[in-house]
C-alpha cells in the first residue's frame, strides 16, 4: 500500500499555462514523495491507496500534457525502459566486503573476544539487525539525486543496474531533507517479501511459467533483468544498512547515527535495528529474532552483528575480503529428510494440474509438514521425484514446503517415474500441455467444477458481459453455498431474497445485481465469445472470430482448418477453440447461453477500408469510452493497439491526448478527432488514406 494525502483528487481539467502546470507538477511530486517516505521508510502511511493513486494519475496526465515537465526523478518514471543487450561494468569506489560467518554461541563469543582484544576494552557496543536473504546493491547519489546503482559482483566490480533500481518504489530517486553529502554511496539489500513472492509465483503458475524456488532467487532474477519493464513488474523492495564513499560531509559517529541519518534522507532502514552492550546482548537478540523468524514477512538466514562506533570499526579494519568489525551469525538450516508416500494431482482455478507430494509427517522448523508442491511436470522430471523416494524437504521461506532433492541411493528398486494424467482428475476432460509451456491444463473451461469460480469471474468481467457488482468475493459465496454451478445459473437460479441473505449484501445490493444481470442479456457477439474464457481467445481474437463467422452456429461447426482462415488464429488457438466446443458440457452451456443472451447481427467479413488498419486511441472521448471505440473499430475489421509506432496507421485523439499525440505528429501519422471517428464508424469509406493529411 501507498497513499496520497486525501486533500486533492484529479482536477476536472489540467492546468493550461506552463507556469501553472509546472507549479502543480512540483506540488504533486513533493506530496507523492512525502507519502512514499511515510509508507516505505516510516511504515506509517497517512491515507489509503486510492488517494495516492489519484495523485499519481493526475501527475501522469499532467506530464503527458506537458512532456517538458517530465524529469528522471519524477515518481512517474519507475516504469522501466527499452531492454539492454548487456549490463555495463561498474568499479566500486570502495570495495563491497562480504561478512564472515559465526555458527552458534561459541563462535559468536569468539568473535566478541577477538574484537575486545584488538580494541583493548572490556565491553563493546554492538548494532544488530536481521540478515536479509537478498542481493547486495550499491547506489550513488550526487547532489542528492540518484546517479547510478550496481550489484555487488565480486566486491570490486559489479553490474550497472541503475534502470532496474529506479523501478523499486522504496529507492529514493532524490534524497529528502538537507545537509546532503556532495557524493554519497549507500549500500543495501534488495529483497522480496514472502507475501510478494507468493503473489509472484501464483501469477507465474497461472500463466504456466517458471515458478521460483525462494524469494532470494526471485529477487536476484528480478534485479538482473536486461528488460527493466520486467523488473518493474516484480514486487522488489530494499533496506539500506551502510555507506561506501561519502564526500563533503562530517560523517557519523556510530552505526545507529548513520542509519538514523539515512532514514532522515529518505532511505528505508531495518525497523529491527537494536544497539546492545556485550556478547550477552547479542545472544539475547539472536534468540529473540529466531523466535520471531517464522512470523516475519521476509526471509533471513541469521543476524548481522556490527561494532556500533565507527571509529572502532576503522581501528579494527578488514582482513582479506571481510571486515573484522562485523559478522553474520547464522541460524541452523531448516531442512529434514522424509519419504514420499504418494503424489496427488490438484486442479487450480485456471485448470492447471499441479502435482503434490504427500509426505511422511516430519517436523521442519517447528511445523509438521505432510505435503509439498512439485509445481509442474518439468519440476518433477528435473528432480525425478517418485513415490517411495527419500527426499530432503525444506520450508522455503519458512512457509512453503518444498522438495529440495531426492536421495537416489535410498530409492527402492520398484519405483517408477511420475507422469501427470492425460485427463482432468476432477471432470475427466482431456488435459494437455501447450507447446512451449510447462503447465498441463484441463481443457473443459466453463464446465469443469475446479474452474467454475474463475470461469464466472471472467464471464462477468468488464470486457466480457460486464456484470457490475459480481466480484470475486460474491462469486466465492455463490459457488460455496451451491447457489450457482456455472454461468448459466446466474440467469436461471438467482433471486433477490437469496442474494440479500449473503454476507455484505442487502436488498438494494441484491436488486442492483439482478438489474446488472438483466442488462447483460443484451451484449455483443465478440463480448460473448470473449466471456466464454476459451484459452488464448482474447478480445481481439474474439472480435476476429465474430467478424469471420457472423453467427454462433457457423463457429460451432467450424473445423480446425476453417478456424485457421481467421486472421491471427493459428493451429494452437484453433485446436483450443475446437477442443472447447467439442466438449459436450461446454457446448450445452453455450447453447443455453445463446437462448438467454441476445446480440446484434454482425455482417461477415467483407472488404472494408478499415480492415487491417492499425489504430491507437488516446485522450478522453466525449460520446463514448475508449473501450467502446475500440470495440466498434474492431467490429469493422480494424486493429487497435496501445502504443504509437511506425506501424500505426491512425491515431484517434480526444481531450488531453498527451505524448501519444505528440509522437503521432512527429511520425506524420494521420490524427482523427472524435467527430472524424464517428464519421468513419458510420461510413468507413470516409477514412483518409494513411499518407493523406487528416
Amino acid at each position: 500500500m501507498r497513499g496520497g494525502d486525501g486533500r486533492d483528487s484529479c482536477p476536472d481539467s489540467i492546468p493550461g499555462s506552463g507556469a501553472q502546470a509546472a507549479a502543480r507538477a512540483a506540488e504533486l511530486r513533493e506530496r507523492i514523495e512525502h507519502h512514499n517516505y511515510r509508507y516505505h521508510v516510516l511504515d506509517d502511511p497517512e491515507v489509503p491507496d486510492a488517494e495516492y493513486d489519484r495523485l499519481m494519475r493526475e501527475l501522469v496526465a499532467l506530464e503527458e500534457a506537458h512532456p517538458g515537465l517530465r524529469s528522471s526523478d519524477s515518481p512517474t518514471q519507475r516504469v522501466g525502459a527499452a531492454p539492454l543487450s548487456e549490463f555495463a561494468e561498474v568499479v566500486h569506489a570502495t570495495p563491497m566486503l562480504s561478512l564472515g560467518n559465526a555458527f552458534g554461541e561459541e563462535e559468536l563469543r569468539d568473535f566478541d573476544r577477538r574484537v575486545r582484544e584488538r580494541l583493548e576494552v572490556e565491553e563493546v557496543e554492538y548494532a544488530l539487525e536481521p540478515k536479509l536473504d537478498g542481493l547486495a546493491a550499491s547506489l550513488v547519489y550526487r547532489d542528492g539525486r540518484l546517479e547510478r546503482g550496481a550489484t555487488r559482483g565480486d566486491g570490486e566490480r559489479g553490474e550497472d543496474v541503475t534502470r532496474n533500481l529506479r523501478t523499486i518504489a522504496a529507492v529514493p530517486l532524490r534524497m529528502r531533507g538537507d545537509g546532503h553529502p556532495r557524493v554519497l554511496e549507500v549500500r543495501g539489500e534488495v529483497y522480496m517479501t514472502r507475501s510478494g513472492f507468493e503473489r509472484l509465483n501464483e501469477r507465474q503458475r497461472e500463466a504456466g511459467e517458471k515458478v521460483y524456488a525462494n524469494p532470494r532467487n526471485a529477487a536476484a532474477g528480478g534485479l538482473r533483468q536486461l528488460d527493466s519493464g520486467i523488473t518493474a513488474s516484480r514486487p522488489l523492495t530494499i533496506l539500506f544498512h551502510g555507506l561506501g564513499l561519502i564526500e563533503e560531509h562530517p560523517g557519523f559517529a556510530s552505526h545507529r547515527e548513520l542509519t538514523e541519518g539515512l532514514r532522515g534522507w529518505g532511505f528505508p532502514v531495518s525497523p529491527e535495528l537494536e544497539v546492545v552492550r556485550g556478547v550477552e546482548g547479542c545472544l539475547a537478540y539472536y534468540e529473540k529474532i529466531g523466535r520471531r523468524r517464522d512470523g516475519l514477512d521476509f526471509d533471513i538466514d541469521g543476524i548481522v552483528v556490527k561494532v556500533n562506533r565507527l571509529d572502532q570499526q576503522r581501528s579494527l579494519g578488514a582482513v582479506s575480503r571481510a571486515p573484522r568489525w562485523a559478522v553474520a551469525c547464522k541460524y541452523p538450516a531448516q531442512e529434514e529428510l522424509t519419504v514420499v508416500r504418494g503424489i496427488d494431482v490438484q486442479v487450480g482455478r485456471t485448470g492447471t494440474l499441479t502435482p503434490v507430494a504427500r509426505l511422511e509427517a516430519v517436523q521442519v522448523a517447528g511445523v509438521t509438514v505432510t505435503n509439498a508442491t512439485l509445481h509442474n511436470q518439468d519440476e518433477v522430471d528435473r528432480k525425478d521425484v517418485r513415490v517411495g523416494d527419500t527426499v530432503i524437504v525444506r520450508r522455503a521461506g519458512d512457509v512453503i514446503p518444498e522438495v529440495v532433492r531426492v536421495l537416489p541411493e535410498r530409492r527402492p528398486a520398484d519405483t517408477v517415474p511420475f507422469r501427470l494424467p492425460d485427463a482432468c482428475p476432477v471432470c475427466g476432460a482431456p488435459a494437455a500441455r501447450a507447446e512451449g509451456e510447462s503447465a498441463v491444463r484441463c481443457g473443459a473451461g466453463l464446465s469443469c467444477p475446479a474452474q467454475r469460480k474463475q470461469a464466472i469471474i471472467h464471464f462477468a468481467s468488464r470486457h466480457a458481459l460486464d456484470i457490475e457488482g459480481l466480484g470475486e468475493k460474491l462469486v466465492d459465496q455463490l459457488v460455496e453455498r451451491e447457489m450457482v454451478d456455472n454461468v448459466v445459473d446466474l440467469y436461471d437460479r438467482l433471486d433477490a431474497e437469496a442474494l440479500a441473505a449473503l454476507e455484505r449484501m442487502a436488498e438494494k445490493s441484491a436488486d442492483n445485481l439482478l438489474e446488472a444481470l438483466e442488462r447483460s442479456r443484451q451484449t455483443t457477439f465478440p463480448r460473448f465469445l470473449y466471456g466464454l474464457g476459451i484459452r488464448d481467445v482474447g478480445e481481439a481474437t474474439a472480435a476476429a472470430l465474430a467478424r469471420h463467422f457472423g453467427e454462433l452456429a457457423a463457429l460451432l461447426g467450424a473445423s480446425e482448418e476453417t478456424l485457421q482462415e481467421v486472421p491471427d488464429v493459428g493451429p494452437v488457438v484453433a485446436a483450443n477453440i475446437r477442443s472447447f466446443f467439442g466438449n459436450e458440457k461446454n457446448r450445452a452451456l453455450v447453447e443455453r447461453l445463446a437462448e438467454i443472451l441476445t446480440w446484434p447481427a454482425i455482417p461477415r467479413d467483407a472488404p472494408s477500408p478499415l480492415s487491417g488498419r492499425v489504430f491507437v486511441i488516446t485522450g478522453t472521448l466525449g460520446t463514448m469510452g475508449r473501450s467502446e471505440a475500440k470495440e466498434r473499430l474492431e467490429a469493422r475489421g480494424a486493429k487497435v493497439t496501445g502504443s504509437v509506432s511506425k506501424k500505426t496507421d491512425y491515431v484517434v485523439a480526444g481531450e488531453a491526448a498527451g505524448s501519444k499525440l505528440d509522437k503521432a505528429e512527429r511520425l506524420g501519422i494521420p490524427v482523427l478527432g472524435e467527430e472524424d471517428l464517428l464519421r468513419v464508424l458510420d461510413d468507413p469509406s470516409a477514412l483518409p488514406e494513411p499518407g493523406d493529411p487528416s
